[in-house]
């Protein structure tokens, strides 16, 4: 396992994320990773 610090454009704003992740995975699942990280933190709750 391995840490890595993945840089995100969401929404027209810059984040910064850390993802663990497998020594062997590529650079897009760790991107994907990421992303979504970083669109389920923003996400809106829904109203009851």
């Amino acid at each position: 396992m391995q840490e890595v610090t993945v840089s995100v454009v969401y929404k027209g704003k810059n984040y910064l994320t850390n993802v663990i992740a497998n020594k062997g995975a590529t650079g897009n699942e760790i991107l994907s990773v990421a992303t979504e990280q970083v669109r389920k933190q923003w996400k809106t709750p829904q109203k009851i």
